[in-house]
């Protein structure tokens, strides 16, 4: 069993906590869906004020993302690339950080309680492999430490995939 530390420090103690985590975690593991699983189970412990958690997946023969592993309330199980912030993060391959969902055209709303979110791509060589994407029911949840810490996180897990 894996024991998961206490993540009650600062925002940024607990981002930098939360990445050597996610480091032990998918060390020497492959498998795309067990890494994704427990990168998604880790950030729903040490994010405060969320209410989903997780990842989509690209597939490519419908250019579709497709709900892949998350905590929380259940998703919508398809997006269509370019649709909504999710599919907007993957078409445009660039962040996506809304501060209040409502005012983004064509937001899909899979839980009416999600106020803001952020959403990562992932890539590699080009190629688009999903996004993460994380909600919370307070607006303007997302900031830059935010970003930062989740985009080293990314980076992390993508040095793990398919090498």
């Amino acid at each position: 069993m894996i024991e998961i530390p206490k993540f009650n420090g600062t925002k940024e103690a607990n981002y930098q906590l939360c990445l050597k985590q996610v480091e032990a975690l998918i060390k020497d593991e492959p498998n795309l869906i067990a890494n994704l699983s427990n990168v998604s189970a880790l950030l729903n412990q040490a994010l405060t004020d969320i209410n989903w958690v997780g990842f989509y997946l690209y597939e490519e023969t419908s250019n579709q993302l497709v709900l892949g592993p998350f905590q929380g309330l259940p998703a919508c199980i398809r997006i269509p690339f370019g649709k909504g912030v999710c599919g907007t993060a993957a078409a445009s391959n660039a962040i996506q950080r809304i501060d209040n969902v409502q005012n983004f055209p064509g937001h899909i709303a899979c839980d009416a309680a999600s106020k803001s979110e952020i959403v990562l791509p992932l890539s590699k060589n080009g190629q688009m492999i999903g996004v993460l994407d994380i909600d919370s029911p307070s607006f303007a949840r997302f900031d830059e430490i935010d970003q930062f810490w989740l985009e080293k996180i990314i980076q992390v897990l993508l040095l793990e995939i398919s090498r």
